[in-house]
């Protein structure tokens, strides 16, 4: 330690705060130096002094190792509060330092509330940096930590795709994927906004379930996605053995009659978008009593637009909510492609036919 102070201090002599602030981050990053120096000491003696001097951002940094070596997570808040004000100027510095709070919050001292208001307050921080930097990937993984904990399973689904879109997959261990694989599945399924499950499905980290115990997740997702109600019901002795799932059987029913109304209303063509009553209720295998709910429920979500003829019991629909399409799904678009296409190609050989009739007049 003694020969990197003689360097440290040379390169304070002749003030070059940049290759010194470079110096230390490079130090306090070298596992051994983690494990056999006090490194509060180090702060105490020779970074505190300087610390105005150094990169507010690249200090922030220096201080996440350091903290390491704090046992007490009371001292590790009201020090990295004092903090606070010396990189108020930063703005990334700013934010750095409340995820770091946060995370103690509610890490360590298990306080949700608090990690909460730091999480709102560095949201609104964060709208204006636009570059896509380590404060947004420790945020989104904060805020997916909070979002979990407390069963807010959208906020969870939308916030923790955002952290592994922060960062390159193959940097997360693979222990680490498999794990968001199988919570953003069950954020999926739970969630009472998530329709689009095809984004969860060609999403990468996915694959990390496949050929283990739990790949049966992937076909449920897949099995909502299309609406198939069928398939749900032969499926329930794996997804009745997830607490989570079992408890919430009557809504992920609901959900699922939800999905499938949408994808009648995909697979028909846009001319022919009038269901009826009797159609909908085999489909979903509902009562038919039940169908004119449950159309209603769609229309109030936005998951579809049209309305419902009570008298002659059907249902127009003219619009469904886009979402990300799997492999059978297109399948049956290019069918409807190919019938649009006949379509148009039939009403031109009528219009040749007839045209020349128009033409000699």
């Amino acid at each position: 330690m003694s020969s990197v102070i003689a360097e440290l201090e040379q390169l304070q002599s002749r003030k070059l705060w940049h290759q010194l602030t470079l110096k230390l981050y490079s130090y306090v990053q070298d596992p051994e130096v983690l494990k056999n120096e006090n490194l509060r000491k180090l702060y105490d003696d020779f970074i505190q002094p300087i610390e105005s001097k150094m990169n507010q951002f690249t200090f922030m940094k220096i201080i996440t190792h350091i903290l390491t070596q704090f046992t007490d997570p009371k001292e590790t808040v009201a020090f990295l509060e004092t903090l606070e004000p010396k990189v108020k100027n930063d703005k990334e510095a700013l934010i750095y330092c409340k995820i770091l709070q946060g995370e103690v919050h509610l890490e360590k001292l298990k306080n949700q509330d608090e990690a909460a208001r730091l999480i709102a307050e560095i949201e609104t921080l964060l709208a204006d940096i636009e570059e896509i930097g380590i404060v947004h990937n420790r945020y989104y993984s904060l805020a997916s930590q909070l979002y979990r904990i407390q069963s807010k399973h959208t906020d969870f689904y939308r916030t923790c795709l955002k952290y592994l879109g922060s960062m390159e997959l193959s940097s997360i261990p693979v222990k680490e994927q498999m794990q968001h694989a199988f919570l953003l599945s069950l954020a999926a399924l739970l969630s009472d906004d998530i329709y689009n499950l095809g984004e969860l499905l060609q999403h990468p980290v996915l694959d990390t379930l496949r050929h283990t115990p739990n790949e049966w997740l992937i076909d449920l997702l897949n099995v909502f996605n299309t609406g198939d109600i069928r398939r749900f019901e032969e499926m329930q002795p794996k997804w009745a053995s997830i607490g989570d799932i079992a408890v919430q059987k009557d809504k992920l029913r609901r959900k699922i009659s939800l999905l499938c109304l949408m994808e009648m209303t995909f697979k028909r063509p846009s001319k022919d978008r009038k269901l009826t009553f009797q159609e909908i209720a085999k489909e979903t295998k509902l009562p038919i009593d039940e169908v004119e709910l449950l159309v209603m429920k769609a229309l109030s979500l936005g998951l579809v637009k049209g309305s419902i003829d009570q008298v002659s019991q059907e249902v127009h629909l003219n619009w469904v909510q886009p979402r990300v399409i799997g492999k059978a799904q297109i399948s049956s678009m290019i069918k409807r492609l190919d019938l649009w296409l006949s379509d148009v190609n039939s009403m031109r050989s009528i219009i040749e036919e007839k045209g020349i009739d128009f033409l000699k007049v």
